[in-house]
């Protein structure tokens, strides 16, 4: 048995966008059925969804039988953490909160088995390693391992530049919501700052030959525009906010004053 390839990390480096979906429903019919609608991708959010290790490893067994590559973005980049994701059998991770290159790479060496890294070695219980059944799994899993960071601060961005080229990166996903908080614009991720910023970061990245991610929910002008200056990871959907804005709107084709009765209902 050979080890599953990263579909994800082979996708790149090109420069056409690929276009995922956030997974922050923890339900495995919500997963197949995100990983059978036709995105470039899946992520499941661990660090805002109530998901743990199991339910995780639960949405990556459903998303299995589909071709699209999933990623999984864990709460922080805690080395132990990071270990158990990759034993379930976690390829790509998306890091939140990174601020410096030196996080950046102990998330890396979390990544990698020594001497290059510090993951523990476990693989007798280890479904990454199918159990001890995938042939050589200690000298091919490097290669199908995937780190994008996600800068989302001020500080962040003051060391982007280090961050992008340090070594064992593939990727940087910036997050436009925590960076106009940062930026002390909480809730105006659309404000005119906040874009320039992110344009110039995008231009950054891609300079240093790493993939460049954004999240843009709703706005597909915005998400070409960003294309337009290098992104080429595009988060442009999440499952709950899906649900919630097409059971709101289906309601509203039928009730009249739905607002003012959601308003007065919990007052």
């Amino acid at each position: 048995m050979n080890i599953s390839k990263n579909k994800f990390k082979k996708a790149y480096p090109s420069v056409k966008p690929q276009y995922g979906v956030w997974n922050g429903l923890v339900d495995t019919n919500v997963a197949e059925i995100l990983a059978g609608s036709g995105f470039d991708w899946v992520l499941i959010d661990g660090e805002h969804a109530p998901f743990d290790v199991r339910t995780i490893q639960h949405q990556l067994q459903v998303m299995g039988q589909f071709d699209t590559p999933v990623l999984v973005r864990p709460p922080h980049g805690d080395t132990h953490l990071i270990k158990q994701y990759l034993d379930i059998g976690v390829q790509t991770l998306l890091v939140p909160m990174i601020e410096t290159a030196e996080q950046a790479v102990q998330c890396y060496q979390a990544m990698q088995y020594p001497p290059k890294g510090v993951r523990g070695v476990g693989t007798a219980l280890a479904r990454a390693a199918q159990w001890n059944r995938v042939n050589n799994y200690f000298k091919t899993a490097e290669d199908e391992m995937c780190l994008i960071v996600q800068v989302e601060s001020v500080k962040g961005i003051e060391n982007l530049e280090s961050i992008a080229n340090t070594e064992g990166v593939d990727g940087v996903f910036i997050g436009p919501s925590d960076l106009a908080a940062s930026m002390g614009f909480l809730g105006q991720a659309d404000r005119i700052e906040v874009k320039t910023v992110v344009e110039n970061a995008l231009h950054t990245i891609r300079k240093a030959g790493k993939i460049a991610g954004v999240m843009v929910i709703g706005n597909k002008p915005l998400a070409d525009h960003y294309a337009e200056c290098g992104a080429n990871m595009i988060a442009v959907a999440i499952d709950t906010l899906l649900l919630a804005n097409a059971s709101k709107q289906a309601a509203q084709n039928y009730i009249e004053n739905i607002e003012n009765q959601s308003n007065t209902k919990y007052s």
